[in-house]
């Protein structure tokens, strides 16, 4: 690779890195280029990417602090997974991926500046995505307001149901 290629690639991963908030590395070996390009279409939907990188070129990417806590794991093939504000969409789509497809090992990640093993990544991937834990939030802050709302018609109905009962005696009683 030329010395004008390098430097393209090392800019470009400086700039995947200054948009990522979360990094999960993984070993790529044995998909083939069309598997790649699936993982990176499933990855895409939540707004992540997935990169096939040179290790030494994202050590000197990467910088002093992430390059010293990925050091043990930048060896052999080695696909970056780029992520957004949510570690747990693209953890959810790499297990996906690797159930439906063929497996991908994640050798670590970087999440929230601290450095996390694969068991780690299979638990975040268990967890239920942002989206299903804010609909349950709001139905959490929803179930006491629905019983208060519940209790408060449920004096209205019944004083309706008393006048109708009224109406129906006295009906009766005229006929």
């Amino acid at each position: 690779m030329s010395t004008a290629r390098k430097e393209a690639a090392i800019t470009d991963l400086r700039e995947k890195l200054a948009g990522a908030k979360h990094l999960i590395l993984t070993d790529y070996t044995g998909l083939t280029v069309a598997e790649i390009t699936r993982l990176r279409g499933e990855l895409r939907k939540d707004g992540n990417a997935y990169a096939v990188v040179k290790n030494t070129l994202f050590r000197i990417a990467a910088g002093d602090e992430i390059a010293a806590a990925l050091e043990s794991f930048l060896a052999g093939p080695t696909g970056v997974v780029f992520a957004g504000d949510d570690p747990v969409a693209p953890a959810k789509a790499l297990k996906t991926f690797a159930d439906t497809v063929k497996n991908v090992n994640v050798k670590a990640a970087f999440i929230d500046g601290r450095l996390v093993d694969a068991k780690q990544i299979a638990i975040l991937a268990s967890l239920p995505s942002k989206h299903e834990l804010f609909a349950r939030l709001v139905g959490s802050l929803a179930s006491p307001m629905r019983g208060l709302v519940t209790v408060l018609c449920g004096n209205q109905s019944g004083l309706v149901r008393v006048l109708s009962a009224v109406r129906e005696r006295k009906l009766a009683a005229a006929s």
